[in-house]
This record gives C-alpha cells, structure tokens and sequence, in this order.
C-alpha cells in the first residue's frame, strides 16, 4: 500500500542522511507481499536510487511523482514516495554535497626549503627546492599514506595558486 512505501521510504531516506536504517521494520512492511531477502534489499537499493538521483539533480516532487507515474507507478505510490521525498530534500542536498568530491582527506602537511648555497660537486647554484610530505588519509579505510613531493620554487607558486583556486571552488559547492 503507498502508505508502506511511504514508511519503507522514510527508512530509506534515514539511511541516505547517514542514520541507522531499521532493516527488520522493512522485513515487516513487506512480509505480506511475501518478497524474498534479496528483494527487500532490491527495493531499499531502488528508492536509493530514486530519492539520491532526485536530489543530486535537484527535481521538486511534482516532476519527480509525473516521472514515476510515467515509469508505471500506481498515483497513490508516486504522491506517498514523493511526499517523503519533499520532507527531506533539502537535509538530503546537504548531506549529498557534504560528501561529495571526497576521495580522501588531508591529513597534514609539513614542507622544507633547501637552498643550495655552493658545492664541491655543482658548477651553479640552483634555485630553492621545495620539499613538501603531504599525510592524506583515504575516506573509506582510514589508513594514512604519506605523499613526498619536491618542486622547485616557480612551480610551488604555480600548485599554491591552484590550490587556492580549488579551494574557493570548492567553497562555493558547499
């Protein structure tokens, strides 16, 4: 009934704004279709889909009830699944753009300048070597891995602006 898929879809939802999914009130909601393990977790992997997808492009429910009507979707199911939806699209934005462009983390950084002054081996001075240990810990598995990276000065300016660039893009997405 699309009052089930309503409670299904709030569970759904929990889980997509990273609380606790109650996966045995979903066994219960739908033991009276007598569907299987597999496809429970089918369902709960479709209104993902369904509810992530709409938020990532930022369609309001009226669309997204005519899409799912379209799909073949009985009305009565569309309005329940889209009423959910409604409640919980702008906590969902949020936690979808909280998430998103994070492949991992940086960790810390520790930098050095060497400046070769003169040498015994060299014939000419070089310019300053920046040494730089970037610490990034991967999202997924925690684990830290250190980056060592040596550029020469005109090249270090060239990564900070870009960096910084990247920085303020990435201010305006969140």
């Amino acid at each position: 009934s699309s009052v089930k898929l309503k409670l299904i879809c709030a569970q759904v939802l929990k889980d997509l704004l990273g609380e606790a999914i109650d996966y045995e009130k979903i066994l219960k909601l739908t033991s009276d279709a007598k569907l299987e393990s597999g496809d429970v977790k089918a369902t709960i992997a479709v209104l993902s889909f369904i509810l992530s997808s709409a938020a990532k492009h930022n369609v309001d429910s009226e669309s997204l009830s005519s899409e799912l009507q379209q799909l073949g979707l009985p009305k009565e199911h569309a309005t329940g699944l889209c009423r959910s939806y409604e409640e919980k699209q702008s906590p969902l934005q949020d936690s979808l753009r909280a998430c998103s462009l994070r492949l991992s983390q940086l960790a810390s950084v520790s930098w050095r300048v060497d400046y070769t002054l003169s040498s015994s081996e060299l014939q000419e001075v070089n310019e300053p070597l920046v040494h730089l240990m970037f610490a990034v810990r991967d999202r997924d598995s925690g684990v830290t891995e250190t980056v060592p990276m040596a550029v020469s000065a005109d090249k270090f300016r060239v990564l900070l602006a870009e960096l910084k660039q990247a920085q303020a893009l990435m201010k305006t997405l969140l």
